[in-house]
């Protein structure tokens, strides 16, 4: 065994699944305050992506830019609760989680029809060419990728602690009980959203760097659902540790694979994953296992 090429796989698998971990975020934080599985993450990181490119293509810095755009998709998330989720107070959580799907299938449609098809390149100025550290490449985006990943896992981590964040865990846990203690649910529900908003500008902002900003970004949904499910639909810890592994072992075994087979078979990896976990351990390795007496 090539040692260099195992490390690189390694190494470029671990910080791949830290950006996959950006999108699962979104989808924890939402999840961990609402109880709402929401499918629309991936059109959310394609969106972000677009706000990003557009901005930047006003003049702006990409990182000014970055962060403009997570104050709009934080807004963007407050809209999405106010004029979708709260018609459907009082409804079977399914309907709720089939809106989501198809605020996902509307955006992928609407965002590129308006802002163009043609994939858009963003910069965020650390060049293409590779780390080198002996003989393993590491790739400069994905570096700074893991690194944005593992400041926004350290804020959502902090925020939970808050007075506020404390609410969006009781309001997750039982939205009647909250209201009957004073607590806003419609806030509660509209912040998660838009907190989902702001992780999708950095996974967006990122991966819209790697491959450039199209439709296709909303296939990072993939990719994060199989964090969540591996980690925990409602855990932080989770979407980090599952993101890791993720995105090692969809790097390793394609990377021996691969030249066997033809290809494609990091999304076959990425199948089995979720798989054996809904199988093996449906509520994942960190997240809460629900009994329920009947």
């Amino acid at each position: 065994m090539n040692i260099e090429f195992f490390l690189e796989l390694l190494v470029n698998g671990a910080l791949t699944g830290l950006m996959y971990g950006m999108v699962a975020l979104g989808i924890v934080l939402i999840y961990k305050s609402s109880g709402v599985l929401n499918f629309s993450q991936g059109a959310l990181v394609m969106t972000a992506g677009y706000v990003t490119w557009l901005l930047t293509s006003f003049g702006l810095p990409i990182y000014l830019a970055a962060v403009l755009g997570m104050a709009v998709l934080f807004g963007f998330g407050l809209l999405i609760e106010r004029l979708l989720l709260r018609t459907l107070v009082g409804q079977p959580i399914i309907m709720i989680v089939m809106l989501t799907l198809g605020l996902d299938i509307f955006l992928r449609g609407l965002i590129p029809g308006v802002l163009g098809t043609s994939p858009k390149h963003l910069d965020i100025g650390v060049g293409m060419a590779p780390l080198i550290l002996g003989d393993v490449f590491i790739n400069r985006v994905y570096l700074v990728g893991g690194m944005v990943a593992l400041v926004l896992f350290a804020l959502a981590a902090l925020f939970f602690r808050t007075r506020l964040g404390t609410k969006l865990r009781a309001v997750s846990d039982d939205h009647v009980s909250s209201w009957s203690v004073g607590i806003s649910v419609e806030h509660a529900v509209a912040v998660s959203w838009g907190l989902a908003g702001v992780c999708a500008v950095g996974a967006g902002t990122i991966w819209g760097t790697v491959q450039g900003v199209e439709w296709s970004l909303t296939a990072l949904l993939f990719p994060a659902v199989a964090v969540v499910i591996l980690g925990g639909i409602d855990s932080i810890p989770g979407a980090l540790l599952g993101g890791l592994v993720v995105g090692v072992l969809g790097s390793v075994i394609p990377g021996y694979v691969d030249p066997l087979v033809g290809g494609s078979t990091r999304d076959v990896v990425t199948s089995v994953i979720i798989l054996l976990t809904i199988m093996i351990r449906p509520y994942g390795m960190f997240g809460r296992e629900d009994i329920e007496r009947i």
